[in-house]
């Protein structure tokens, strides 16, 4: 049954790159509009995700300092493979286009991998923490997969092209996915010891690769937006918590 959940989830995520399909009318001045504030409500749902969801239910094991010492690990991983594997998230059109393009279409397949792996842990530890883990990455990929789609584009793909190239890359989260569910049948309490990594990895996108795009907005009124979308991003994280643990 948790197997099914984690397929269904990964799946719906997956189907988020095809996103681009509703946005291919709109000029690049409403877009850019656009993703800049689903970037806002993604920052909070991942930081709402991480503080509310998972490292609660990380506590508790081992020393008190193995959750805290593990989201560290989980921070300098995600940097690593950012640094060295250049995973991207292209939230503009000013994104570099030809060869880059498939040096994106790389990333962002380790990108949705982690994505599985991450999902995966979360339904193994509790169903509830599995649908705010996925709710978040999903936020999430809707501004990406916007981005990825306009930056194909550019890059000379049609648009059949990058629907469908976005979608491979899309689902290698579910081969992450399946992956750490036949590990995880073999080693106990596995998820315990990965979600502080998943958490780290969450803040880490939240705070190094969301809320820097959000600093470029100088209006007064787009700011106001951001901070309302954010503490949205937070708010929802937070009765679907008090929702998943009543029911």
């Amino acid at each position: 049954m948790i197997l099914l959940y984690i397929i269904a989830a990964v799946l719906a995520v997956s189907l988020i790159s095809l996103v681009g399909i509703a946005f291919i009318g709109i000029n690049e001045k409403k877009l850019k509009k656009i993703t800049h504030l689903l970037v806002s409500f993604s920052a909070g749902t991942m930081l709402g995700g991480a503080f509310l969801h998972i490292l609660p239910e990380a506590m508790g094991e081992g020393s008190e300092l193995t959750p805290f010492i593990l989201v560290i690990v989980g921070i300098m991983l995600f940097f690593i493979i950012e640094k060295f594997l250049h995973w991207r998230h292209c939230h503009e059109e000013k994104c570099e286009v030809h060869a880059v393009a498939y040096l994106n279409l790389v990333g962002d397949a380790v990108h949705n991998f982690m994505d599985g792996i991450t999902i995966a842990i979360a339904f193994i530890v509790s169903i509830p923490v599995g649908i705010a883990t996925t709710i978040a990455i999903l936020t999430h990929e809707i501004p990406q997969e916007i981005g990825d789609f306009g930056l194909l584009i550019h890059s000379g793909f049609t648009r059949k092209k990058a629907l469908m190239y976005n979608l491979l890359s899309a689902l290698a989260a579910l081969i992450g996915a399946v992956l750490t569910y036949a590990f995880a049948t073999y080693t106990q309490n596995i998820g315990i010891w990965l979600m502080p990594i998943a958490a780290g990895g969450f803040i880490y996108m939240a705070g190094t690769d969301l809320m820097p795009e959000l600093h470029k907005e100088k209006n007064v009124r787009g700011s106001m937006a951001q901070f309302i979308l954010m503490a949205a991003g937070i708010v929802l994280m937070w009765i679907l918590k008090i929702y998943l643990e009543v029911t």
